[in-house]
């Protein structure tokens, strides 16, 4: 199947996010056309590989935010399609990049581009995709777009190291998982919101507002996520889990159930997480432990706290049927565990 039917077809499946897809399919068909075009290279290994992690993707949350934001705000020109398609570029890329940091042989349930092609490959490859995002922003030619865009892929970066220090740490605080997140993830959602107010010309405080709304909502999207890696309903939808006690990260529920342990419980966790000693068994235990300490519920209680700071962040936009599926974006990206 090609690329561009593989994108189609992620699209029709059926989800909380249909509505807001559904409003912008035109649009997003044209992001799609202009990544399917800008993913082309003589070197054919380039859009083999790029072609192989963007079809792994899932609904284009990112991309369909700008456009989202930018028909909120009320604009009809077409600057907003390009813009999308170097947010997916910027996400891609900084999907090549993690499976290489993480060695994961996995991605949304298949063959990661590095367990098929090998590390230096899907390295090069999330540069060419970078570097492909660059040519998009300085083809719409504005230095604010430039600014926040080129922003954002460096703190992203920054949270991909912060990560690399946090991980197999057991004594990573909350504070600073959080500030993982906000520059590795909601970054990027926060830019994908904010380049809507910008294209259509709007007050300085509609951006900071869709910023608000993307930065929490990121933060929320994340933090279910690595609910999710726990959860026993992956498991039934025939996902993986665990993914992350396998690779020792150090997410929230890990956070919460190591600090209301005894010394018994935080030992397993030094163990299998500090150490890397993993035995049959032992995710089961972990799962068991943030069940008894009421971590996995506690986390999504937080996530719930920042998808109500991004619903807030929306009051100053006037009720109608794009801000009312922003809104249900949010209970999608918390809910979607359950």
């Amino acid at each position: 199947m090609s690329v561009a039917a593989t994108l189609s077809g992620e699209q029709e499946k059926g989800s909380a996010l249909d509505a807001l897809i559904a409003m912008v399919a035109d649009d997003l068909r044209a992001v799609n056309e202009t990544i399917v075009g800008r993913m082309h290279s003589q070197v054919s290994l380039i859009p083999q590989l790029a072609g192989h992690i963007i079809a792994a993707g899932g609904k284009r949350l990112r991309p369909v935010l700008t456009l989202a934001s930018s028909h909120l705000c009320g604009y009809t020109g077409k600057r907003h399609v390009k813009l999308a398609a170097c947010i997916e570029f910027i996400h891609t890329a900084t999907l090549l990049h993690d499976d290489v940091v993480d060695e994961s042989d996995l991605r949304r349930g298949g063959p990661s581009a590095n367990a098929v092609w090998g590390n230096k490959p899907s390295v090069l490859v999330g540069d060419f995709l970078f570097s492909r995002s660059f040519e998009l922003m300085v083809e719409d030619g504005a230095l604010p777009v430039l600014a926040i865009l080129s922003h954002a892929s460096a703190v992203i970066a920054e949270g991909e190291v912060l990560q690399l220090i946090t991980t197999n740490d057991t004594e990573t605080t909350e504070e600073a998982y959080l500030e993982v997140v906000r520059s590795k993830t909601a970054q990027l959602f926060a830019a994908a919101c904010r380049l809507g107010p910008l294209v259509a010309g709007r007050p300085v405080a509609e951006e900071e507002a869709m910023d608000s709304y993307g930065l929490n909502l990121g933060i929320a999207f994340q933090i279910v996520d690595d609910v999710l890696d726990y959860s026993a309903k992956q498991e039934t939808l025939g996902k993986v889990i665990g993914d992350d006690f396998r690779e020792g990260k150090i997410t929230l529920p890990v956070i919460l159930a190591y600090a209301r342990g005894n010394e018994e419980e935080r030992a397993f966790w030094r163990r299998t997480l500090e150490n890397q000693e993993q035995t049959e068994g032992d995710l089961r235990h972990a799962i068991a432990l943030m069940e008894r300490h009421a971590a996995l519920t506690d986390t999504i209680g937080r996530a719930r706290d920042y998808g109500d700071k991004a619903r807030r962040a929306l009051s100053c936009f006037p009720d109608g049927p794009m801000k009312s599926a922003l809104l249900d974006v949010v209970t999608f990206c918390i809910e979607r565990g359950y």
